[in-house]
């Protein structure tokens, strides 16, 4: 176990693309990072551990968490990485589309969340939860179907403000990330082009740009209940 005044991150979602970024960032900010998703690969290090398994699962959730306690005695940050994000029109999802976007993006952020910000409380010195979530919430797109992604990520960002709010005053903070679309490699590079111009500033997101705003809100005490636009401007129009 790693001396308790080193802080704690558990990062969901982070066997690659942003989550992979953030784990990188994290370790380099001088945190001892728990990561998670569905296929990670094995880790123990002094600062670094994974935990495999689908974060849907309360098991898997309340592993991850657990885990960040028994090997770095704490946990102050919470990053809610994991997402499912399918675009269909609304009337061909299936039951099974529902309950993929529902076990990832809600039943996952309710059971990891609840138990980091009661972990926090516990140790005392607050504590910083961020969600993932997506510009589509606010700015939907008639080219791009997801009433899943606005179903559940638009939840989170409701759920950002109430958690702010209630917690603030005990020094938990709470606040979320908001991307457009970012150049991954689930968008062909066939896309690119089309998939920029939904931007104003006319080029898709990086990673980078994601972790760059995680870590703003991670280094801004005065700043809870915010959802930080990462999107080239989509949100405010086009």
């Amino acid at each position: 176990m790693t001396t308790t005044d080193q802080k704690v991150a558990i990062i969901t979602g982070a066997s690659q693309g942003i989550g992979a970024a953030l784990v990188e960032a994290y370790r380099k900010l001088g945190f001892a990072v728990v990561a998670n998703s569905r296929s990670i690969a094995p880790a123990r290090e002094a600062d670094y551990v994974t935990v495999a398994g689908d974060i849907a699962d309360p098991a898997v959730a309340t592993e991850v968490v657990e885990t960040a306690v028994r090997e770095f005695g704490r946990v102050d940050t919470l990053v809610n990485n994991a997402g499912v994000f399918i675009a269909k029109p609304f009337t061909d999802y299936t039951e099974d589309d529902f309950r993929a976007a529902v076990g990832v993006n809600l039943t996952g952020f309710f059971t990891t969340t609840k138990l980091a910000v009661a972990q926090m409380l516990r140790q005392g010195g607050g504590g910083h939860v961020v969600q993932i979530t997506t510009s589509l919430v606010d700015h939907a797109n008639s080219g791009v179907p997801s009433v899943l992604a606005s179903l559940t990520k638009g939840g989170l960002q409701s759920a950002t403000k109430s958690l702010a709010v209630e917690y603030a005053k005990r020094g938990v903070r709470v606040n979320a990330v908001s991307p457009g679309i970012i150049l991954t490699p689930m968008h062909a590079p066939e896309t690119h082009e089309a998939l920029a111009s939904l931007h104003p500033v006319g080029r898709l997101g990086t990673t980078s740009d994601v972790v760059d705003g995680v870590l703003f809100l991670e280094n801004a005490p005065f700043v809870t209940g915010e959802v930080l636009h990462v999107d080239g401007g989509q949100s405010a129009g086009h």
